[in-house]
C-alpha cells in the first residue's frame, strides 16, 4: 500500500485556498484538500509579529508525488514563502489510504 503524506499549508483568502485545492486535485497531485477558513496566525515576519486571518490547508497526497505535491503548491500559493509541512501518515483506515493512493497519478517512469 502506498504511503501517505499530509501536507499543511495556509493562505490569506478563501479564493487562493480554492485555486490551490482545485489544481492540485485536478494535476492529481492531490487526493482531496480540506479547506479551514477562521485560523489566526499570530507568526514572526521581517523583524516584526504579525497577526493574520488565514484559510487552513490539509492536502492529502502519497509519499511518491510529495515533491511533486510540493512543487505544485509553491506555484499555485500566494506568499513569497509559503508554509509547506509534510507530515507521515502513520496509520488510517485501509480503504481511505488506497483511495488516496488511487486519486494521485503516480510518477511517470
Amino acid at each position: 500500500m502506498a504511503e501517505v503524506r499530509l501536507v499543511v499549508t495556509t493562505v490569506d483568502s478563501s479564493e487562493a485556498a480554492q485555486g490551490i485545492a482545485d489544481g492540485l486535485v485536478a494535476d492529481r497531485l492531490a487526493a482531496c484538500v480540506n479547506i479551514l477558513p477562521g485560523v489566526t496566525s499570530v507568526y514572526r515576519w521581517q523583524g516584526s509579529v504579525a497577526v493574520a486571518e488565514e484559510w487552513l490547508l490539509l492536502i492529502k497526497t502519497t509519499a511518491e508525488r510529495q515533491a511533486a505535491c510540493l512543487a505544485g503548491l509553491a506555484a499555485l500559493h500566494p506568499y513569497d514563502v509559503p508554509e509547506a509541512m509534510v507530515l507521515d501518515v502513520a496509520a488510517g483506515l485501509p480503504a481511505y489510504l488506497a483511495w488516496v493512493a488511487d486519486s494521485v497519478v503516480p510518477e511517470a517512469e
